[in-house]
């Protein structure tokens, strides 16, 4: 946590997650029946956590360049918060946000932009909070961090956070611990292709439906009976990290203070491999403006993703954090639409995000691929 505070220059909170962090932001900041303004490609469990929190998560169009709000067609004066995505490191407009919102909430999720900046100004410190994550950049397979101004507010969250933590137990800390250290094995082995077959035989994978959870309309109904309330939407809001809200014991925080000081480390091969990455004409067009910016993935934008993602799986390279399709179109009864819903779809359709640390890996198929036939419409 150390890291983040000399970062940010802010106060922190540790946390079990950045899903927990999240939540504990929206309500610190947000009163249930408020209108968020968010990204419709983001984390399934993103949305629940708005939800939980008893807000009405409306819509904002996309940028086709990088994935994330186009604030040059956002009406901020509708809505009464922020939620930014900075969507695989790439930085939403945070300076514009914040500047247009006096007055108002901005909450940036910082999961994918640990080491994303704006000018000098790290993301993460333009808001009410930053909420980082500790299992994206680190690897750490758990952990977050909950980065906010006033001291008044940090005891606040902690009162709110200890109220929300569910027991925990050394053998669930040895076991995520041991998972997220066969996972960097795997990777750094050449071992992704049978350590995927066995996550998916043990059921260590989240059944979906494409690439989102179920969403369970009607038990999601119920849920929203009690909002604002977050153990009710446990079964939405844990997808792949069970033990979202579950406190953590020594092993497990060594362990995540490890993984956050290996960061630095890893910095020179994510920037090159952005830069590799950026040279490819299926790159979006944000990451050749942000190429400095040692991004958590590179988003590509092709032609024909599936095939791709099972040829990278065949060489060894696994594909994540795919968002599709958008929040909208996922869940239209639970959301406000998008006013101009067809750029967001052509992004979840078409993008393949890629892991700049192990770019050389992936460039052999990477190179080979095509960009859409069409662009947005």
């Amino acid at each position: 946590m150390r890291l983040v505070e000399e970062r940010t220059g802010r106060r922190c909170l540790a946390l079990p997650s950045n899903r927990l962090g999240l939540y504990l932001a929206l309500r610190h900041w947000c009163e249930p029946g408020q209108r968020l303004l968010m990204s419709p490609i983001s984390a399934d469990e993103i949305l629940f956590l708005v939800l939980a929190a008893g807000l009405r998560p409306v819509i904002a169009p996309l940028s086709p360049r990088d994935g994330n709000i186009d604030v040059s067609r956002v009406d901020l004066a509708a809505v009464d918060a922020v939620l930014t995505t900075n969507l695989y490191g790439l930085p939403d407009d945070a300076p514009f946000l914040s500047g247009k919102m006096s007055g108002k909430i901005l909450i940036e999720d910082v999961a994918h932009a640990m080491e994303t900046s704006v000018g000098d100004r790290p993301l993460g410190t333009f808001g009410q909070a930053g909420v980082f994550s500790l299992s994206k950049h680190p690897g750490a397979g758990s952990g977050g961090v909950l980065a906010v101004e006033h001291e008044s507010d940090l005891r606040a969250l902690q009162r709110a956070r200890d109220a929300l933590l569910a027991p925990g137990s050394l053998r669930a800390d040895l076991t995520g611990v041991a998972t997220s250290m066969a996972r960097q094995v795997a990777l750094r082995l050449d071992l992704v292709r049978p350590a995927l077959r066995l996550m998916r035989a043990l059921g260590m994978q989240e059944e979906r439906e494409g690439y989102r959870i179920s969403l369970e309309p009607e038990a999601l109904k119920q849920a929203l009976e009690r909002i604002p309330e977050l153990p009710p939407f446990d079964p939405w809001v844990r997808a792949d990290l069970h033990d979202y809200r579950a406190r953590r014991g020594r092993v497990a925080r060594w362990y995540q203070s490890r993984r956050l000081a290996k960061v630095a480390a890893d910095r020179g091969r994510r920037l090159a491999g952005v830069a590799a990455l950026a040279e490819l004409p299926t790159v979006a067009p944000a990451v050749r403006d942000n190429v400095r910016q040692p991004l958590f993935r590179v988003p590509l934008l092709v032609r024909d993703r599936d095939a791709a993602i099972a040829e990278l799986e065949r060489r060894g390279v696994a594909t994540g954090y795919l968002y599709d399709p958008p929040y909208d179109d996922y869940a239209p009864a639970f959301t406000e639409p998008s006013p101009d819903p067809g750029p967001a779809r052509w992004w979840a359709r078409h993008v393949l995000p890629v892991d700049p640390v192990y770019a050389a890996r992936a460039l052999p198929v990477l190179r080979d691929l095509e960009p859409p036939t069409r662009g947005p419409s």
